[in-house]
């Protein structure tokens, strides 16, 4: 029984993990293939049947994946995020609860004939927005600041209110058969409501205080995390089914905005540990479908799905946001976009075998209700987020942009070229009277240290998707691509040559660092010598009549090319494709007709902290 196990373990891992690439490649919500895989083990093939595979441990599994990945959202919430966004954040997870609350448990009733108290509990759940699904969306979307802070707070905060909705609703439910009050079941809740808060924040603030008085050593770190998580949860749920939700939020937060050293590790890890779960026990929820269960559907709850999608969202949302500094056009984004997840299939799940052993024969619809809301708002909204933001000017259009770390004269030249191209660009640089050209030529700047925390906070990096570190500095250079490359990517970081012999012992380990921004080895030194004997960056179209070997025929030799534009597509360094016809080459023209004097304003150099000019 032991090895069959571990093999559809490893299986369903493996398959889960093969859906997120192949989404990620196809630029498709990872959900919608998860939920194919699913069907296909599950009630298609009948591969799997995960009721009887896990027995008693599905349950569990599935409620600490949903532990995971709400503690895994708190975590990434800063509240500093919240500076022009507060107020939109408090009533979308005060008001809009609660009116989607309302309005969804009474769609439930009249359009898909629920009893009213399972309308009840159901509505709370469908107030939930998956984090899970949320955060590849807006990736994927590049919203502007605003609408994209308040989807993401939105879409964390609200999943364990949610649930907590639903636990009312089931109290209330068990209260009346016993007799008991309705506000026996509300101050019931709510006491164990503050206490999840207060569990939620013990764990939190003695968690930082170990890390901060270096109490345990750094390797032993995240696996802590881990296991207070757990014991957090599993402690809260102790006290009341659900709330264990509330205190890992609580949690997250709490150790997210302590400002720990070694959090961008943790949240690594627990992001890696949240994309495993979300693969695996996705899969394993949908094949928990029968037929039978699909079939029982009727137009009735398709016009159920219908009204959850368009009338109460926008109603709940619009409504909730009316008099705010939101502007209509954010609201109408926010208004449409509430893709479900694993929050509320798992939710449901739970919720749904409970309220048939107390007799509603009905809330065994809950599961198949649950998956027509995922399939229906991930479908939609995952393919209409991103035509939608573009129509109503809140996602940023083109290429990504480029944020350029060191001010050059080149890479102030380079800038110019990306604008012309449409493509944003930030020059940034911490020294004052390195970024005057920058400034004279127009272009966006950063003054101040692209490391610090204000940088994060200060900069929307929303419209950019690569970068070039420049600097005279090889190791600031390696340390900020190091950096950024887990926001970018690794193969969305640049950094100009290194000094030295590539087996000099001072030079950085090769692990570290970006990708190399020329095919040939060139420091910013090598770049500032061509500068001063005439080169430029120039910029080419390739079209029919003219390709690339006219354009080396032109050159006279291959010159170092720094990027290519390819319609939408920006590429750089090796990942530059072979060139066609229509491309654009961005490339560093060393053969001017007119040699330039080198450039005699104090602006030659840009100097990383602790370098010294070249």
């Amino acid at each position: 029984m032991i090895a069959p196990l571990a093999l559809m373990i490893a299986g369903l891992i493996l398959a889960g993990v093969g859906a997120q690439w192949f989404a990620w490649r196809a630029g498709i919500p990872a959900i919608v293939l998860l939920s194919i895989v699913g069907l296909l083990l599950g009630p298609g093939t009948d591969l799997i049947d995960p009721v009887n595979d896990f027995g008693t441990l599905l349950q569990p599994l599935v409620a600490v994946a949903v532990a995971v990945i709400l503690f895994e959202g708190g975590l990434a919430l800063d509240f500093r995020e919240l500076t022009h966004s507060v107020s939109g954040v408090i009533r979308l997870t005060t008001i809009a609860p609660l009116v989607a609350w309302l309005l969804g448990a009474g769609a439930a009733h009249y359009l898909a004939d629920l009893s009213w108290p399972v309308a009840a509990l159901f509505g709370g759940i469908m107030i939930v927005t998956g984090p899970t699904v949320i955060a590849p969306l807006l990736r994927h979307a590049r919203l502007s600041k605003r609408p994209a802070t308040l989807l993401k707070w939105e879409g964390i905060v609200n999943d364990p209110i949610g649930a907590l909705f639903a636990v009312l609703a089931y109290e209330v439910i068990v209260a009346s058969q016993h007799g008991n009050g309705f506000g026996a079941a509300v101050g019931h809740l709510a006491l164990n409501i503050l206490l999840a808060v207060l569990i939620g924040l013990a764990f939190g603030l003695g968690t930082v205080q170990i890390f901060k008085r270096g109490w345990i050593p750094e390797f032993l770190k995240a696996p802590l995390v881990l296991g207070v998580l757990l014991t957090c949860f599993a402690g809260a749920n102790e006290i009341q089914e659900e709330s264990g939700l509330l205190a890992v939020t609580v949690l997250g937060l709490t150790i997210g905005n302590a400002h720990l050293m070694a959090i961008d590790e943790i949240r690594r890890f627990k992001e890696t540990l949240t994309v495993i779960l979300v693969s695996s026990v996705f899969i394993i929820l949908t094949a928990t479908l029968e037929w039978s269960m699909i079939a029982e559907l009727t137009w009735g709850h398709g016009l159920f799905v219908l009204a959850m999608l368009f009338v109460v969202r926008p109603v709940s949302v619009i409504g909730s946001l009316a008099f705010s500094r939101v502007t209509w056009k954010e609201r109408l984004l926010v208004g449409w976009i509430a893709p479900r997840g694993i929050v509320a299939v798992a939710v449901s799940g739970l919720f749904g075998a409970e309220l048939v052993e107390l007799g509603y024969a009905d809330g065994a619809l809950l599961i198949p209700l649950a998956f027509a809301m995922v399939f229906s708002t991930v479908v939609l909204h995952g393919f209409s987020i991103r035509p939608m933001a573009r129509h109503l000017d809140l996602a940023v259009k083109g290429p990504p942009g480029v944020l350029i770390v060191g001010a050059h004269r080149w890479t102030i030249d380079l800038a110019r070229r990306l604008v012309e191209l449409d493509i944003p660009v930030v020059v940034a640089d911490s020294r004052w009277h390195s970024m005057r050209m920058a400034r004279e030529a127009g272009l966006q700047t950063y003054y101040g240290e692209v490391l610090s925390e204000v940088f994060e906070h200060h900069l929307d990096t929303s419209s950019l998707g690569k970068l070039i570190a420049t600097t005279d500095n090889d190791a600031y250079n390696t340390l900020v691509c190091t950096d950024f490359a887990p926001e970018f990517g690794r193969r969305a970081v640049f950094q100009t040559g290194m000094h030295g012999s590539p087996e000099d012992p001072k030079r950085h380990s090769q692990t570290l660092g970006g990708l190399p921004l020329f095919s040939e080895p060139m420091t910013t030194d090598d770049i500032r010598e061509d500068f001063r004997h005439g080169a430029e960056i120039r910029q080419t179209r390739l079209t029919d009549e003219f390709g690339w070997n006219d354009f080396i025929e032109v050159q006279g030799t291959e010159p170092p090319v720094i990027a290519l534009v390819r319609g939408a597509q920006l590429h750089m360094g090796p990942d530059i494709p072979k060139a066609k016809p229509r491309d654009i080459l961005l490339y560093l023209g060393r053969n001017a007709q007119n040699s330039q004097k080198p450039d005699e304003s104090p602006d030659a150099t840009s100097l990383a902290p602790g370098s010294q000019s070249k």
